[in-house]
């Protein structure tokens, strides 16, 4: 990161500009309240790693859509396929009269996931579908009715991963009873709690052993680096430890990739890092290039536990988002993809600590490949949510899009494409600087 670059000016109007401004007031009056946006600018269009509002301001996408454009907006062979295949047909539901491209992504994805034994794969339409899907065939191959998850942890907004969230706000606040059978447990969060990942491990063993009881336990469903929850890496021995006390009672491991898989840290799925071999896998975001595909991959005797017709949904595994699935994946798969993604994080990870130097507001910098997670606090080391507020406002000002995170909103987010160039890189982190410098 340069300070004598010079860098192009990619905003025209104040953010939002006056036409975001006119769509903002119709979206008051006819599109529910209950619907947000982080940034309220109107996107007419998207190439690569930029966003163009309707007002003809530029900005770095550090989001994707939360991670869903990995590869690029307007990738051209996902892009093509969708198009070809739209043209063929774009639904029949394959539980009515199937289709190849189901059984190739499922195949795909039973050679890419963790874990060297049979496995088989259902499709679905959204990250919560699916994480849905995995909490009813775990309890259908254990006859166990618990689920543990951990803190900070989110899975969805369906009214199951409502009750499995950390935080009720915004999701789950005046909705409702939440369902029963969750255990929360204490996560590994290193630079909070301070403990070695074994030690973080046995703490939630022991508490869990204590309020549920292992042999009452489906599942644990649990994010190998949490996402929205700040992007929270585990301790080393962390995952390992429960991962071998769940092998020891039967109790089946369900890793939420939804965010963290698909090459986003530098590897196909998150899990690699730490030794992780989960019994189910979740996928869904970046899986189809934007298409609403989601899936639950797994072995395969616990894949087969619910009877014929207990799975799929009137839009589960659409043709159109198969087409693009293939080609993401395929993609992903090829040689020197992961390298650049590495290398990107590698980058980022030292404009980050650069930018930590000079900024007492940064309380810690982690991430691994395209995700990173950059944590606010005040002068007594906690979070300081309302800088959160003040950096997003300032860098989408100047161009950049960046996310919240963190169970107090106070960790910026950073969800880069996993091909963006490095001159794109350096900009954001130049526009992260000033943006910083206005606390």
């Amino acid at each position: 990161m340069s300070t004598t670059v010079s860098y192009p000016q990619r905003t025209r109007t104040e953010v939002p500009g006056p036409r975001s401004q006119q769509l903002n007031a119709e979206r008051a009056q006819y599109v529910s309240a209950s619907v947000g946006s982080l940034l309220p600018v109107f996107i007419d269009r998207a190439e690569g790693s930029i966003l163009t509002d309707v007002d003809g301001n530029e900005f770095i996408d550090f989001g994707c859509g939360i991670g869903v454009t990995s590869l690029g907006h307007g990738n051209p062979a996902p892009l093509t396929a969708m198009i070809e295949q739209a043209q063929k047909f774009t639904h029949t539901l394959f539980t009515i009269t199937p289709y190849e491209l189901y059984v190739t992504v499922s195949r795909l994805l039973t050679e890419i996931t963790p874990g060297d034994f049979a496995k088989k794969s259902v499709l679905s339409s959204t990250g919560a579908e699916a994480i849905e899907n995995a909490v009813k065939i775990a309890r259908a191959y254990t006859r166990r009715n618990g689920i543990a998850v951990v803190d900070h942890g989110y899975h969805g907004r369906t009214n199951l991963t409502l009750g499995m969230n950390y935080k009720s706000q915004p999701y789950s606040a005046n909705v409702g009873p939440r369902p029963g059978e969750i255990y929360r447990i204490p996560n590994s969060y290193p630079f909070q709690d301070g403990l070695d990942g074994a030690e973080a491990a046995r703490r939630s063993i022991k508490l869990l052993e204590k309020i549920s009881g292992a042999e009452n336990l489906a599942c644990l469903v649990i994010e190998p680096i949490q996402g929205e929850g700040g992007i929270v890496l585990p301790a080393p021995g962390y995952l390992e430890t429960l991962q071998a006390w769940c092998n020891e009672h039967g109790i089946v491991i369900i890793a939420d990739e939804i965010q963290t898989g698909l090459g986003r840290t530098g590897k196909l799925f998150a899990s690699e890092h730490f030794g992780l071999v989960p019994d189910l896998v979740v996928t869904a975001k970046a899986i189809a290039a934007g298409i609403p595909v989601s899936a639950v991959t797994g072995r395969a005797e616990m894949m087969d536990a619910i009877p014929t017709g207990g799975l799929s949904g009137t839009f589960s595994g659409n043709p159109v988002g198969c087409a693009a699935a293939v080609e993401v994946i395929e993609q992903l798969r090829q040689p020197g993809t992961l390298e650049r993604t590495a290398e990107i994080g590698e980058r980022i990870q030292r404009g980050l600590r650069e930018l930590q130097q000079r900024h007492a507001v940064i309380g810690d910098v982690r991430g691994l490949g395209a995700l990173h997670g950059v944590e606010l606090v005040q002068s007594d080391g906690s979070p300081n949510a309302a800088a959160f507020g003040v950096v997003a406002k300032a860098a989408a000002e100047r161009g950049l899009l960046v996310m919240a995170g963190g169970s107090d909103g106070h960790v910026l987010r950073l969800l880069p494409q996993l091909n963006i160039s490095d001159e794109l890189i350096d900009e954001a982190l130049h526009i992260l600087d000033e943006a910083l410098a206005t606390l």
